[in-house]
């Protein structure tokens, strides 16, 4: 078979990609047999508090053998759970990880109690699948749950359960031990830290599991959070749900009368004001990266802790976030590279993309992460998918997916069997400048070269948030580069595209487009130069799942110093 040397090419960048990142997927800290495998907890301590959001309304559907998780649903006909094939996989992590706990715990009765009892006594029997609840990710959310959840699943409880419990928690702790000394990817070595600090604060005998949890706790804390507060991987929601471990695991440390590790203290200082950038006027986060439905009320008590009158952060120039605010109109981007590839299996190539709210009306959106199916998860990852410019038709990142036919790459099985299809080359050089003009405009300026190595240009883009709110400008620019096989090349062509929030209604006004808002503003688009035309397009974030919408598309082709100007105004 006749390999051409662009696909060559390929193999080689992938493999050496391939081999840096696999230098982070997971660090090996021993073989030898561990201190905790000899140790047996004798007793529960304290009961960390959750704060993930229960409805007591779900507990019915559980009495009746209805488990809906990810978006699926299975009917159990009074059987187990646990008898039955989990049907996706982010199902069975649900399943397993007994987060779902909380809300029996929430319905407070005899019936709820009784549920919870003979479901953990099943999986402490051996019912079920083994691989799916012995991967890390899901024992380090199972122990976290059962210690959360244990005055539900103890109350009434006999000597023989309760011993029973207390060998499931020494199971899992010793199960994620020997996950850690073996080596795992960044985020379940951080999720495993935590669940073994939790262990060893509410467990009686547990000192070296807590001396363990807390080491690797800091280490991974300091190696994950960035300065600005945002997570490595870049992805809001992987900060939101590490609070909702962080917070109650502080206050378990002062619980047990123990100073918490200042690795902890500082992460949660910081991220909390990150959160905060990237929140909307409707209480919900931004589409970047991975994140997809916020739980409005889950991110009103994290916010809770960072105070009431707290400030947003206005930029995050680690991570690559940026907010410009004025009147009740929020511009929220993305002036980030792709993240190191041990931390992209959800990350989009969505550079430079972003999204506009007013108030509580969203207006333009990226498309979000859908809640299960693997092939729309990484159709919601590429550049179209994102309010942002596509050039040629392919998108920002190259993304490590699974070979169609003829020559794999042995290392690209590998990396994909471990941590998922990682980014192998995104954008890395993403300048970003900020300002504001004599008039009180804010301005934004951020170029990025995801496109240099392939096609030879950068793409530059700028916004201008005038001081009222009411009008919104920017700007595409397109700028040739030595870099590239492209060279001097031919035009490209490109789309700019700016998708719409379901509950947004567009329609063609002459050469603009007029938008019609669910909160009764209407706002205008229009372009120089370029007539815009309104696409279908889908939102995968919706909380009802995917719904249709619009996206407004500006078709052209590009080469060595093209411009577009285009603006939103509110009319």
């Amino acid at each position: 078979m006749h390999w051409g040397p662009d696909r060559w090419r390929f193999y080689r960048l992938v493999g050496r990609e391939i081999g840096r990142a696999a230098r982070n997927v997971g660090v090996r800290v021993s073989s030898a047999p561990s201190a905790l495998a000899r140790l047996r907890p004798t007793g529960l301590v304290i009961a960390p508090q959750d704060l993930r959001t229960s409805d007591a309304t779900l507990a019915g559907d559980i009495y009746a053998g209805l488990f809906v998780f990810a978006g699926r649903a299975l009917a159990t006909g009074g059987r187990s759970p646990f008898d039955f094939t989990p049907p996706s996989p982010e199902w069975g992590e649900a399943l397993y990880g007994f987060g779902w706990l909380r809300h029996l715990r929430a319905a407070d009765s005899a019936l709820a109690r009784s549920n919870a009892q003979a479901f953990v006594q099943d999986f402490l029997a051996g019912r079920g699948d083994r691989e799916i609840a012995d991967r890390p990710a899901v024992a380090a959310r199972r122990l976290i749950s059962l210690l959360s959840q244990s005055p539900l699943v103890l109350e009434g409880a006999d000597h023989a359960f309760y011993q029973a419990f207390l060998k499931g928690i020494g199971r899992c702790v010793r199960r994620l031990d020997a996950a850690l000394r073996h080596g795992v990817p960044p985020r379940q070595r951080l999720a495993a830290a935590v669940a073994l600090t939790y262990a060893g604060l509410c467990c009686d005998g547990y000192e070296p599991v807590l001396r363990r949890g807390t080491r690797l706790l800091s280490r991974e804390l300091r190696r994950q959070i960035l300065p600005d507060g945002g997570h490595r991987s870049r992805n809001p929601a992987a900060v939101k749900e590490l609070l909702l471990d962080l917070l109650p695991l502080r206050q378990s440390f002062l619980s047990r009368d123990i100073a918490p590790p200042e690795a902890l203290l500082q992460a949660i200082d910081r991220m909390l004001p990150f959160l905060r950038l990237l929140r909307h006027g409707d209480a919900s986060l931004g589409h970047h990266n991975g994140m997809g439905v916020t739980e409005a009320d889950q991110l009103a008590t994290l916010l809770i802790y960072d105070g009431a009158l707290a400030r947003p952060l206005m930029h995050a120039p680690h991570t690559g976030y940026s907010r410009l605010e004025a009147g009740t109109t929020l511009v929220v981007a993305d002036i980030g590279g792709a993240p190191p590839p041990a931390f992209s299996t959800m990350a989009g190539a969505g550079s430079l993309s972003f999204e506009l709210s007013s108030g509580a009306q969203r207006l333009v959106v990226n498309c979000g992460r859908p809640a299960g199916g693997e092939d729309m998860r990484q159709l919601a990852r590429t550049t179209a998918a994102h309010s942002t410019a596509i050039l040629g038709e392919m998108s920002s990142c190259r993304f490590l997916n699974p070979p169609g036919r003829g020559f794999a790459h042995p290392l690209a099985a590998w990396l994909r069997s471990r941590i998922g299809a990682v980014i192998v080359r995104g954008p890395a050089q993403v300048p970003a400048e900020r300002g504001t003009e004599a008039d009180g405009t804010a301005v934004l300026a951020a170029s990025h070269d995801g496109y240099a190595p392939t096609l030879g240009l950068l793409h530059e883009r700028r916004w201008r948030l005038a001081p009222d709110g009411a009008r919104l400008s920017g700007e595409d620019a397109f700028r040739r580069v030595r870099e590239g096989r492209a060279g001097g090349g031919p035009p490209v062509d490109a789309a700019i595209r700016f998708h719409l929030h379901p509950s947004v209604r567009a329609g063609r006004e002459g050469r603009a487009v007029r938008l019609l808002a669910a909160n009764g503003e209407t706002w205008l688009f229009e372009a120089e130069t370029v007539d815009p035309v309104i696409e279908e397009s889908v939102f995968f974030a919706a909380s009802n799942g995917a719904r249709r919408t619009e996206q407004i598309v500006l078709h052209l082709r590009v080469t060595d110093g093209s411009r577009v100007a285009w603006q939103f105004r509110r009319l």
